[in-house]
């Protein structure tokens, strides 16, 4: 008997009124506190807001300034060299005097066209740069191995006929850092037409960006970044991601969509303020972002959610505890009064708990009161009476139900260990791929299946139905299986199996039983199948690429009847990726609520979309198919299911 819930006091009718009376008083306290947070929050995140955009603007007013700082420069350069001849003495000196000029400036070079300096030479592009120790080193730039006409900082502004800056880049031929180059276009105005010359260049350190944009701290974790105009991070705090890593592989890495539609609209120059996950500190944060007009770049800054709330939260916490003291002591004062209107019905449910542990004597507590609690504890006694008297006689009817179905599940486990359960059944063979399956309709069933190689070339399988259902059924299944089996291996055709087995369980079948059959033979190594059938449905052929038909099977009696009956041997040719599918009647003659079959056409019809599957994917497709029509509908018949593909390829047998 099953053990009954002990009365539990937390659950009670006075714990459920003191429940009820402050459950609303607690909702209007949580209505009232919500909105105060709510509000609070949205004052704050509006400050933040202003206060992270501010921030975002300074930091791109102050890279903006050291830019245009560094534009100034090369301007005036390329303009002082266009429209007079040039020379070392000349030039030299001037490019000298811009980067010594310039503290902004790491280093600027004055990059020709091929010969177009000095017509001896392919390459020509003098480099001045601040070395240790505050002077001024020089290197001449461009070589076969520092190809300087395909660099971007040369491509870009002789392509588009204009000033700008390149993309962040470590420069391992000129300066040796990590730089990015401002590059001012020059023209020869001295002929008719304008004509290319070269660029002066100005190169920006990053590292001192890099250093400066990193010192920006906000609350415990916040911090800024700046990316390029295509999103690589040109400053971080996180080292590892700074020109190793852009916005866009991070989002993808970590698989953050929110960020990488940020980032589309921070290098589109777009400014705005969103919420996202911080990619260094993995925590909700609040991102203000504003573009860098003169490099195309953009700022963001990062302020974590959490820290940023942390003074709400804690006034918050403080509020909800006082509360929550407050209707801790409202609600001991309502649950003391509640227990004593209560009490006894406390004593009814102590006893009312023996009973359904089984202690069927108990006397149940009295009252005088005259209440509705008198009355239910006159009708529990009555009900106590009544059940013990009912216990008394379904212990016996128990005992041999469970006796019986015990017997059955037993008899269920035997009949099922009859049949092969392992797939795929011959791991060592390539030749052909085989799955069945068996639903009884009830513990024990009448269908039956099986397959086993006579050789190393011939594989032997069939499928059978018996004609009841039940115990003597699966006993039937039983025989006739192993029948079969001992027969088939004496190395007969389908035919001579059927007929000897037929005459075997002719004999003594007093209770007048029968089998259906069909059962086949195949040769793996020439796709040869033999089979023979007895009463049983034809199985489904479904050649490579075509459509699936009923294979055409000889009239045969059923097994069990008549020993005179004979049985005729039908042959085909399977072809690698042929499939083949068994089946017993329990699957076409499944029936739905309304009475309509499965039918052969959908059996049909299913198969028809199964010409790629494989033999396990056939048979649960066909069994899902199957149970989807019946729905709901009691099965009332075994299922069982046999799925053969021929590969081929089975030269070594």
């Amino acid at each position: 008997m099953t053990r009954a819930p002990r009365p539990d006091k937390q659950r009670g009718l006075a714990f459920r009124l003191a429940l009820f009376i402050l459950t609303s008083t607690t909702l209007i306290f949580l209505a009232a506190f919500g909105y105060n947070y709510y509000c609070s929050r949205h004052v704050v995140l509006k400050n933040v807001r202003e206060s992270a955009m501010h921030l975002a603007q300074a930091t791109v007013l102050r890279i903006e300034s050291k830019l245009r700082a560094v534009e100034a420069p090369p301007r005036m350069t390329a303009r002082h060299l266009e429209g007079r001849p040039l020379s070392n003495a000349l030039l030299l000196p001037l490019i000298h005097d811009m980067v010594a000029g310039s503290p902004e400036i790491y280093g600027g070079a004055a990059a020709f066209e091929p010969h177009g300096f000095d017509p001896e030479h392919r390459f020509y592009a003098p480099y001045f740069f601040h070395a240790e120790g505050g002077r001024i080193a020089f290197n001449q730039l461009g070589s076969e191995a520092y190809n300087y006409f395909l660099r971007d900082w040369y491509q870009i502004p002789r392509e588009l006929d204009r000033p700008a800056w390149s993309e962040p880049y470590f420069d391992e031929g000129g300066g040796g850092i990590l730089m990015s180059t401002f590059a001012h276009p020059f023209y020869d105005l001295s002929a008719d037409q304008r004509v290319f010359r070269g660029v002066v260049t100005a190169d920006i350190s990053l590292e001192a960006l890099v250093t400066e944009i990193g010192a920006i701290a906000l609350y415990e974790t916040g911090y800024a970044f700046v990316i390029s105009r295509n999103g690589a991070f040109l400053a971080h705090p996180d080292e590892q991601l700074i020109m190793r890593e852009s916005i866009f592989s991070v989002a993808a890495d970590r698989q953050m969509p929110e960020l990488r539609a940020i980032g589309r609209e921070m290098i589109r120059g777009g400014t705005g303020f969103a919420a996202v996950t911080s990619v260094h500190t993995g925590k909700r944060s609040l991102l203000a972002y504003a573009p860098v007009p003169a490099a195309d770049w953009s700022v963001g800054v990062m302020i974590p959610e959490r820290e940023l709330l942390a003074d709400i939260r804690a006034l918050n916490h403080t509020v909800l505890a006082i509360a929550a003291a407050g209707f801790t002591l409202l609600f001991l004062v309502v649950v003391a009064i509640s227990r004593s209107i209560t009490r006894p019905l406390h004593r009814l449910v102590a006893a009312t708990t023996e009973i359904a542990r089984g202690n069927l004597e108990i006397k149940l507590p009295t009252t005088h009161i005259g209440d509705e609690v008198q009355v239910l504890t006159h009708s529990v006694d009555e009900m106590r009476l009544a059940l013990k008297e009912y216990i008394a006689n379904l212990t016996e009817t128990t005992k041999a139900k469970e006796r019986i179905e015990s017997e059955l599940k037993i008899a269920r486990a035997i009949q099922m260990n009859f049949l092969p359960k392992r797939f795929p059944p011959f791991p060592e063979q390539t030749a052909f791929d085989l799955f069945a399956a068996l639903e009884p309709a009830k513990e024990v069933g009448g269908d039956l299946y099986d397959f086993f190689m006579l050789d190393a070339r011939h594989l032997f399988f069939s499928v059978g139905d018996v004609s009841d259902k039940g115990v003597p059924a699966a006993l039937f299944m039983a025989v006739t299986k192993t029948l079969m089996k001992g027969i088939a291996e004496q190395g007969l055709t389908p035919a001579d199996v059927l007929d000897r087995v037929n005459v075997e369980l002719c004999q003594g079948n007093d209770a007048a039983m029968f089998v259906t059959v069909v059962c086949g033979m195949l040769d793996i190594t020439t796709g040869e199948l033999v089979y023979s059938n007895a009463g049983h449905n034809p199985p489904v052929l479904l050649r490579a690429g075509g459509a699936p038909e009923m294979l055409p099977v000889s009239p045969g009696l059923v097994l069990g009847v008549m020993e005179e009956a004979t049985y005729a041997t039908s042959t085909i040719r399977l072809t690698p990726g042929d499939r083949l599918l068994l089946y017993t009647d329990g699957v076409t003659e499944a029936m739905d609520a309304g009475q309509r079959l499965f039918s052969d056409e959908r059996l049909l019809g299913e198969m028809a979309g199964l010409a790629a599957a494989e033999p396990r994917r056939m048979v649960e497709r066909i069994m899902a198919a199957v149970h989807a029509h019946a729905g709901g509908t009691p099965q009332s018949d075994d299922i069982t299911l046999l799925a053969l593909q021929y590969k081929g390829n089975a030269e070594s047998f």
